[in-house]
């Protein structure tokens, strides 16, 4: 056995150490942290611990019940003490995208006798699009910049006018990173209130002020997939969009995943203790990223530079298929996203990248997660201008 090891390490290296022929294939890396998250450590242990535990239904009054209620109880605490929010603010849904639509259509119906437009920027989630075309009433889109931002003076000006419910604006966005003036256009509002889209930034970011409600995904901060945080300040008003009561509780939010809640809390609470030594790391990381994808030819970096999520970058490639970038990529082990739509599930391109007025098409989003090295990053710069030159090689340019 000990002179098969020999052998063995034999084949797969060569002189230098490096994997040599017939070696097995490196781990491929993961560059698609703003989609989904590894499960974190924290949350996978807080999971296993209270599968045992949290599986009752936490409104009822048996002994297993109260200890399912406990966990919930206690994972909203957390939650709240995490964002700075009230616990009886916090409210667990089955996803993120169940919490945009519940929060911002909430909002709305709880200001039908104001208005029934809803003023959004041209760059939000799908999820809240979709909300605003399912919503009975009007919608009044505000242009943003060519990196992405919406200009709070025309926001504010939309969101005064007659008739309007509700305002939604994002904290961040998910394809570009580009973080909005949340906070200043707030300030302009008066008494229209802002529904914001925090999936892109809740964890990784403290919360801009100014909100009345705003909803984020576990799994974006290394939570179990299928829970949401819906928040809702006192004092806003709130009414139930869906069949159900009209109160915001678990009664109207279906039966509660308490095991997943619990240890959602858990990676939240882990993510902040450590975010600004990794979101240090990762801005760093991400600066090399675009300045060495900036030197590729007819290559173009969006989003804003500097006021950005530290752990992402998009840029966009002339000539180069979006669809084909992202499959060449993952042959050679980088598994990145494609913010031009170039998905099974579309063929549309990004309305993010098109409402920015910059190139739809050959684009890549890379969103680094809390274990992304240095080395992976090289490994990675080195590979695309080789995928690059040798799709336009394949295209004839």
């Amino acid at each position: 056995m000990r002179g098969w090891g020999t052998r063995y390490v034999r084949h797969v290296t060569n002189a230098s150490g490096q994997p040599g022929p017939g070696s097995p294939p490196a781990p491929p890396v993961y560059l698609d942290r703003a989609s989904s998250e590894p499960l974190h450590p924290a949350a996978r242990q807080t999971l296993l611990a209270a599968l045992d535990q949290g599986y009752a239904d936490p409104r009822r009054l048996h002994r297993a019940a109260r200890s399912a209620r406990l966990l919930l109880d206690n994972a909203r605490a957390v939650v709240a003490e995490c964002l700075t929010v009230r616990p009886d603010e916090v409210f667990f849904t089955p996803s993120g995208t169940d919490a945009v639509h519940r929060g911002l259509l909430g909002v709305a119906r709880a200001r039908s006798r104001a208005g029934s437009v809803v003023v959004h920027s041209a760059v939000e989630h799908s999820a809240v699009l979709h909300a605003t075309r399912w919503h009975e009433g009007e919608s009044v889109v505000v242009p943003v910049d060519p990196r992405g931002r919406v200009p709070a003076a025309a926001f504010g000006e939309a969101a005064r006018a007659p008739g309007v419910a509700v305002v939604a604006l994002q904290s961040a966005n998910h394809e570009v990173g580009t973080t909005q003036p949340v906070t200043e256009v707030a300030a302009r509002l008066g008494d229209v209130p802002l529904f914001m889209d925090a999936c892109a930034s809740m964890g990784r970011l403290p919360l801009p002020e100014g909100w009345s409600a705003a909803a984020g995904s576990a799994h974006k901060w290394g939570g179990p997939a299928g829970v949401g945080v819906l928040l809702v300040r006192k004092g806003a008003r709130w009414g139930n969009p869906f069949p159900g009561g009209d109160d915001l509780d678990e009664a109207s939010l279906g039966f509660p995943n308490v095991p997943a809640a619990l240890a959602a809390a858990a990676a939240l609470q882990a993510v902040v203790a450590e975010r600004d030594e990794v979101n240090g790391r990762q801005a760093a990381l991400v600066d090399r990223i675009r300045a060495s994808v900036a030197s590729i030819p007819d290559v173009e970096v969006v989003g804003d530079p500097v006021e950005r999520l530290p752990h992402l970058v998009t840029f966009s490639c002339l000539y180069v298929d979006g669809e084909a970038l992202v499959h060449e990529l993952d042959r050679r082990g980088y598994g990145v996203a494609s913010g031009s739509a170039c998905t099974a599930s579309t063929l549309e391109p990004s309305h993010v990248l098109a409402a920015m007025g910059v190139l739809t098409h050959g684009n890549v989003r890379l969103s680094l997660t809390r274990d992304t090295t240095q080395a992976e990053v090289d490994g990675f710069l080195r590979a695309l201008p080789e995928v690059v030159r040798s799709i336009r090689a394949e295209a004839g340019i």
